[in-house]
């Protein structure tokens, strides 16, 4: 496939690796410039680009951001593309947003509504990014690390929740963009490296 990663930092450039190594075409971007990225991409086996560029034509788009950076991104021009949402709200860095603030809304739907026409995935904002990297175990390993994965789309779930297998973890059915919440900042399924069993509990036992 050919994948976009928007944000270079840790979750960006972990999640690009790793879908790089399954032999995927990737293209991370930055608000600063493909030319701050030249280690970065060869360092991780993708291409540097604009945040253009990296969107272009792609499959499947990784979306690494501080959440209040969405709204400023082209996310209209992904209508029928798939966007993996691996945002946090944290208000200390986004500022106070309103929708999100008073749980009006889950960061996905918010982050979906800025993106009309995606297939808005949230997935791997659960985790720590260096787990993404050395954590994970081929399917049916002990203990195997469990991400919860939510869509409104059950296609676009389901190519998601492939991808999440082969980099090393077990995808567990998070619902859909408004039942996201119980895999938020602050949930027992945040953090955690729980398995599969452990994260099912734990989205059942999250409250908001």
């Amino acid at each position: 496939m050919k994948i976009g990663v928007i944000g270079s930092g840790n979750i960006g450039s972990s999640v690009g690796r790793k879908l790089a190594e399954l032999g995927h075409d990737v293209t991370i971007s930055n608000s600063r410039g493909p030319q701050t990225l030249t280690e970065t991409a060869k360092e991780i086996g993708a291409t540097a680009g604009t945040v253009e560029e990296a969107i272009a034509g792609a499959d499947l788009v990784v979306l690494a951001v501080p959440v209040k950076a969405v709204p400023a991104l082209p996310l209209d021009k992904l209508a029928g593309t798939i966007v993996i949402d691996a945002n946090n709200y944290y208000p200390a860095r986004d500022g106070v947003i309103d929708d999100l603030q008073l749980k009006r809304k889950t960061s996905a739907r918010w982050t979906a509504d800025h993106a009309p026409g995606a297939h808005v995935v949230k997935v791997f904002n659960s985790i720590y990014f260096q787990h993404i990297l050395d954590k994970g175990q081929p399917a049916g390993a002990d203990g195997r690390i469990a991400l919860p994965v939510a869509a409104d789309n059950a296609a676009a779930k389901q190519i998601v929740s492939a991808l999440v297998d082969a980099i090393g973890f077990d995808p567990v059915d998070g619902g859909t963009l408004d039942d996201s919440w119980r895999q938020e900042p602050g949930t027992p399924v945040y953090g955690t490296d729980l398995d599969r069993k452990g994260v099912e509990a734990g989205l059942a036992a999250a409250e908001r």
